[in-house]
């Protein structure tokens, strides 16, 4: 794919499962989920929350400096994670690049300052500054001190996977040596539940369902749509050359988008996704990766399309099939970059997840190669080829 090797040097993510890499893997081992039924401004629903340690670590960094406090939490999950890959990576000079996008932005404060506005007739003063979307990467540049370019995007959910993609293209023009790339998301507020629920896609399985799962990803026999939403942020550090801290090398990427009959519509055998993983692939033969953390975000026709273009691509060689979804719920623009992070682990720990409720046939006893999916409204797919170092 490339002349130089593109390497992750180092992951960290804020969601449901924790802070730290250890925390995440022994989550994952576990087979519940992590949603939760709250209400939402008179909206009941179910949703992927933060721990209270996480909660309580935002506050405080929140309460740090005085020009945090009126931030969104988009940034400030944004901010504490983006501390936490720097530090890893061992990143000490801020001569790095910076691309760092969200689906929705800022929506707690949009919500907030356009009640206010709607109730009082006029907007607050820090309206506006607090909710333009290229808020996350520059405050995220200011508070790291860089002094590399800081682009921000919003391509729904597949923007944290396209901020691979810009780094990966940065680090291959020359224009940069390392990249911090990534995605932030707090979507659980009333209204953006609500446009949930307006399109019919979201979970309407009771507390108290025999089968225990409110978000049945990857469940190809549900008969009703179970995406629930769920706040997360999660980045990673992208150097080239031959590292000895590499996590993980890059070994494809591909990217594609397909012709939409409506607004969130995806072919029935997801054709953006047949083009993106066959661009991913590359002259990498099928049989050689051994599972896709696939985007399933748990509604009927997502998870059958995605599939479905999975076995036009894979034909016999099927990899093991896997999500985190149904544990952690959709984070919208931050969910590409946290399935890579599984994705990761799984080359790290050598151990395949499986989703509780699906039967597997074989799970890979060595994993050197996995696929990464993701895709959004607009029918706009990434894949991502990631392998041993």
């Amino acid at each position: 794919m490339q002349h130089e090797p593109i390497y992750i040097t180092a992951l960290s993510s804020i969601s449901p499962l924790g802070t730290s890499l250890k925390e995440v893997w022994e989550n994952y081992k576990r087979p519940d989920h992590f949603l939760g039924e709250k209400i939402y401004d008179n909206i009941p629903a179910w949703g992927a929350s933060l721990t209270e340690d996480t909660q309580h670590r935002i506050l405080t960094l929140a309460n740090s400096d005085t020009k945090y406090k009126n931030l969104d939490p988009t940034v400030l999950y944004a901010i504490y994670a983006a501390r936490e890959t720097i530090s890893q990576a061992g990143w000490e000079e801020g001569d790095f690049g910076v691309n760092i996008g969200s689906s929705r932005g800022a929506t707690a404060l949009f919500e907030k300052y356009h009640k206010e506005f709607i109730q009082k007739g006029e907007a607050s003063t820090l309206s506006s500054p607090t909710t333009t979307l290229g808020n996350i990467s520059s405050w995220v540049a200011h508070d790291l001190q860089t002094q590399g370019p800081e682009i921000s995007h919003s391509i729904t959910c597949s923007t944290a996977l396209h901020s691979l993609l810009n780094g990966v293209a940065w680090l291959k023009s020359g224009m940069a040596n390392k990249f911090l790339v990534g995605g932030s998301e707090a979507p659980l507020t009333p209204f953006t539940i609500a446009q949930m629920k307006a399109l019919k896609i979201y979970s309407r399985f009771e507390r108290n369902d025999p089968e225990g799962y409110p978000c049945r990803a990857f469940d190809l026999g549900k008969k009703q749509n179970s995406m629930v939403l769920g706040e997360a942020a999660s980045m990673a550090c992208l150097e080239k050359g031959n590292l000895d801290n590499a996590l993980a090398r890059i070994e494809g990427l591909g990217y594609a988008t397909e012709i939409l009959e409506h607004n969130i519509s995806i072919s029935s055998d997801a054709v953006c996704f047949q083009r993106s993983m066959a661009m991913a692939l590359g002259k990498t033969a099928p049989n050689e990766v051994d599972a896709v953390v696939m985007h399933a975000p748990g509604t009927i026709k997502g998870d059958l399309s995605e599939v479905a273009a999975i076995k036009k691509i894979f034909g016999k060689d099927m990899p093991a099939l896997t999500t985190n979804k149904w544990k952690v719920g959709h984070s919208f623009g931050a969910s590409g970059m946290l399935s890579l992070e599984l994705a990761v682990l799984m080359l790290l720990h050598q151990e395949f997840i499986g989703v509780p409720y699906v039967k597997y046939d074989a799970m890979p006893k060595h994993i050197k190669k996995v696929m990464v999916n993701a895709v959004g409204f607009g029918g706009n797919a990434v894949s991502v080829l990631v392998g041993i170092p």
